[in-house]
């Protein structure tokens, strides 16, 4: 059941909390393992989370087929009934996102992330018209991911935010301070900023300064107390809690996941595995933690992940 926010409440909704991209359960035969990602999706709803992203880059985007991105995003709508906005992943070259914009939004997405588009570089007014077009093809809110090949500069994006009334959001996840502070003067309040680096965490505080007030926690796949706590300490800006959380959890991790390109999809799904929610292997070209990382990765997740929310939380 979609919610039937207008754009702009879409927006603000999530600029309001914590956002998470479940990954998407494939059974040993790489087909999408439903029962389980029903099961995970109404496990995350459980917590207070602003919106949920099916079939984003956690959730192995790059690996499905359109059809299975309808399909997920079907799923996730259904399995969610309203408790949680849902945000389906688009992209690709101009024609096949439009066709995913529509299809997400007869599946009862609540809004979309327009993901960079395939391979190709391109100038900002080719970028700009493959954005317009997106936006054009649904009456969803739209969310532009500024990243690898698809990077939008402030004059760009400023006309489109006239053009375009559903564009609403801005997802970094380059880490240029001087764009992003640039964009933020240009645009201000029209959009909903969200950070989008690896391991968003590593950034909030900084980027708290900036006005983006919310990031898309990978982590809250397997630690939801740890991510929303770490959240609330990035809100209230203690860095000290904030300090803990890193060393303690969020550092260690990103250790093993710089160990191989491709890791940080990879290192989400050693997490579920950690935790009891084995959502499978990940689909080609990634590869899959080696046994030893993942016995890492859970004793990580059983010394320090499941009671650092707790800790954290303790030191408000």
């Amino acid at each position: 059941m979609s919610l039937s926010l207008s754009p702009q409440d879409m927006a603000r909704r999530l600029g309001s909390g914590l956002l998470s991209f479940p990954v998407t359960p494939f059974t040993a035969d790489f087909a999408i393992d439903e029962a389980q990602y029903r099961s995970n999706m109404d496990w995350l709803c459980g917590y207070d989370v602003a919106g949920l992203f099916a079939a984003g880059g956690t959730g192995e985007f790059f690996s499905l087929t359109p059809a299975e991105v309808a399909r997920v995003v079907g799923i996730a709508v259904a399995e969610t009934n309203g408790r949680v906005p849902v945000l389906a992943g688009v992209g690709y070259g101009t024609a096949i996102a439009c066709e995913m914009a529509v299809a997400a939004e007869k599946a009862g997405a609540d809004g979309l992330l327009l993901l960079p588009p395939y391979l190709v570089g391109s100038e900002q007014d080719g970028l700009s018209a493959h954005i317009e077009a997106v936006c054009r093809a649904t009456s969803l809110g739209v969310i532009v991911y500024n990243r690898d090949n698809a990077v939008i500069g402030p004059d760009a994006l400023a006309r489109l935010c006239e053009r375009c009334p559903n564009l609403v959001g801005y997802k970094d996840g380059i880490g240029d301070i001087e764009l992003m502070t640039r964009i933020y003067s240009r645009i201000g309040d029209r959009l909903t900023y969200i950070g989008g680096l690896p391991t968003a965490e590593t950034f909030a505080l900084p980027y708290l300064e900036m006005g983006v007030t919310t990031y898309s926690s990978a982590v809250f796949n397997f630690v939801p107390d740890f991510a929303l706590s770490f959240y609330a300490a990035v809100r209230r800006r203690d860095r000290d809690a904030v300090a803990k959380g890193l060393k303690e959890f969020i550092l260690p991790l990103i250790e093993i996941r710089n160990r191989r390109r491709g890791y940080a999809v990879s290192i989400i799904k050693a997490g579920m595995k950690a935790v009891g929610r084995d959502s499978g292997p990940v689909r080609s070209p990634l590869t899959d933690l080696t046994a030893a990382e993942q016995a890492e990765v859970s004793a990580l997740v059983a010394r320090i992940g499941a009671g650092a929310g707790q800790r954290l939380a303790a030191a408000e």
